[in-house]
């Protein structure tokens, strides 16, 4: 049986028709077209994680170590680890450069080198949102926390890197991709961490949940700790992109307050760029990099710790 990963969230179509997402309460304007793809690189629908592809017994396997492996004590201790920034002192775009070495394996949808999704991604916004430069840049550098793959930032595996996140600490949600694998996860059994809201409360706020641990993560500390100037929801987006089970399948709702709910909206925009943007189209690198480096200029600092 073929299972493709709901998407509960935007008014989409798989038949190549626009898509327009709009807010309409006088704050911001969220207008914005986009053709959504019938297929990605493959051929195949989006996030189709039982497609029979060459990919398919990859990108599973990688879940299954994931979900075996990612528990709320491992997560805490690589953000106090990563968290204190001390492994490399450069800007961002030497790192997008560093970035190209590495495919995700966890994706199904993809296997380009990064700086093609980034630049797919980035584009694709700046086209139907060219007033939003902070916008294009969070495209720009929203996987750059995958350097944790590189032999300098101590070689991590891919299954603490990337791939879908999820909250540490409460219960697994059946929304997330390959759930059946938890069930060998130390904490699926734990009294307390395998309760609805575990060690969190009602409306907490996502700040306050812990993450399993990943690129998206890492970035978020990254941003933070070198004083990017960057609006709040661009660290929204780069902390929750791959979290899946919230911004498509509507899960952990319950963990949210105010302020996430407003910066949701942003998130479901940027989703639909990260998703249906991977394609065999290659960007002209040299001919872009000027614009995106005057937005790096712009919102960051000429080195960063990370």
């Amino acid at each position: 049986m073929t299972v493709i990963v709901p998407e509960h969230v935007l008014e989409e179509s798989c038949n190549g028709e626009s898509v327009k997402d709009r807010q309409i309460d006088g704050k911001i304007d969220l207008s914005g077209e986009f053709t959504v793809p019938d297929s990605n690189a493959f051929g195949h629908s989006f996030r189709n994680y039982e497609k029979e592809s060459e990919r398919k017994a990859g990108v599973e396997e990688f879940y299954r170590v994931n979900h075996i492996n990612q528990t709320y004590a491992f997560a805490k201790r690589k953000k106090e680890e990563y968290g204190k920034l001390e492994k490399a002192e450069m800007s961002i775009w030497e790192c997008i450069v560093l970035l190209n070495e590495f495919v995700d394996e966890s994706d199904p949808d993809l296997d380009e080198p990064q700086i093609e999704h980034l630049l797919q991604s980035a584009e694709a916004i700046r086209r139907d949102y060219p007033d939003e430069d902070w916008l294009h840049l969070t495209a720009l550098i929203h996987d750059l926390g995958k350097v944790l793959l590189h032999p300098s930032f101590g070689g991590e595996p891919q299954w603490c890197v990337v791939g879908d996140t999820f909250p540490m600490g409460c219960a697994f949600d059946e929304s997330i991709v390959h759930h059946q694998y938890f069930k060998q996860n130390p904490d699926y059994a734990d009294p307390v961490l395998s309760t609805r809201l575990g060690v969190y409360t009602e409306n907490c706020g996502l700040d306050k949940v812990t993450i399993s641990w990943g690129h998206d993560e890492y970035m978020y500390l990254v941003m933070k700790g070198n004083g990017v100037r960057l609006p709040p929801a661009a660290f929204f987006i780069v902390r929750f992109h791959s979290f899946y089970a919230l911004h498509r399948s509507g899960a952990y709702q319950y963990l949210m307050n105010d302020e996430d709910k407003e910066m949701l909206k942003w998130l479901k925009i940027f989703n639909k760029y990260d998703l249906y943007s991977k394609s065999k189209v290659r960007v002209n690198v040299e001919e872009v990099k000027p614009y995106y480096m005057s937005l790096i200029n712009k919102y960051f600092p000429a080195k960063l710790r990370w």
